[in-house]
């Protein structure tokens, strides 16, 4: 019992030093010439991490980022685990790069274009369809976030996958309380957002989005229903003179500030 509460104790230390690194190249991507999405960036990087933890030890494991404009963090997670060479900081949102500042389908572990929003839920959920069809183990995890629930299609899609039967399908909602013009609760307001999933057939996981305990157990599938995961994150998580402001949503820095905010890293 206690070698197997040590090795996970490693696990998670890992993590976190891989959420850490992914931060840093993040703010990196803020001080480029064109700035990021550095707010929803820094709260849905640790449900990355997560996920693609998963995939390492499944690659049979599909991982969308329905909220696109958070391209940033998806390059960092991707680049910390190696499964992009090229660090993304170095030429982020110039002419003729790959990094675009929406997900490119040209890089590797990119299945799919994102950044209108919902479209990445239909397409992991199509997926997830497809693999259940074929009788195989796949598994599709789909980042989204609160605003983007905003979206018609993103619960078209949760209709279907009801109606469907899609159990290998997991549904996390980065749920940092901010969107483009501002606070949630405020343009839109989520009222009842549990019974409002759990009405649509899903198993409901509330958990804290930068908890590496929690994200591992969440994404987990559930053998009867498809699992949506309520991740309460921070905007801006890790950044003391942005955490929890909606006005951080799309920032461009210099880097002397850029170099502060990765020392001062929380």
């Amino acid at each position: 019992m206690e070698l197997a509460i040590d090795i996970q104790r490693e696990e998670i230390s890992l993590l976190v030093d891989k959420a850490k690194e992914a931060r840093k190249l993040i703010i990196d991507m803020a001080a480029s010439s064109t700035g990021c999405h550095i707010g929803g960036s820094l709260s849905a990087i640790d449900l990355l991490i997560g996920a693609y933890s998963k995939y390492v030890q499944d690659p049979n494991t599909l991982i969308i980022l329905s909220k696109g404009h958070a391209a940033a963090a998806l390059y960092a997670a991707l680049h910390v685990y190696g499964i992009i060479k090229d660090n993304p900081a170095d030429s982020y949102g110039k002419a003729g790069s790959l990094f675009t500042g929406h997900p490119n389908h040209k890089l590797s572990g990119i299945p799919f274009a994102t950044g209108s929003l919902g479209h990445g839920i239909p397409y992991a959920a199509g997926w997830a369809l497809a693999q259940k069809m074929k009788q195989t183990n796949g598994l599709g995890i789909v980042i989204g976030g609160d605003g983007e629930l905003q979206e018609g299609l993103c619960w078209e899609t949760a209709q279907i996958v009801q109606a469907q039967s899609i159990t290998n399908f997991v549904y996390i909602v980065d749920c940092n309380g901010g969107q483009n013009d501002g606070y949630v609760h405020d343009i839109s307001p989520l009222r009842n957002l549990r019974q409002r999933f759990e009405a649509f057939g899903f198993a409901v996981k509330e958990i804290n989005g930068h908890h590496f305990e929690e994200i591992l157990a969440a994404i987990e599938p559930d053998p009867d229903r498809p699992v949506a995961v309520l991740a309460n994150t921070i905007k801006g998580k890790g950044v003391a003179a942005i955490e929890g402001n909606p006005e951080a949503h799309y920032v461009k820095i210099p880097e002397k500030l850029a170099h502060k905010w990765k020392v001062n890293l929380s």
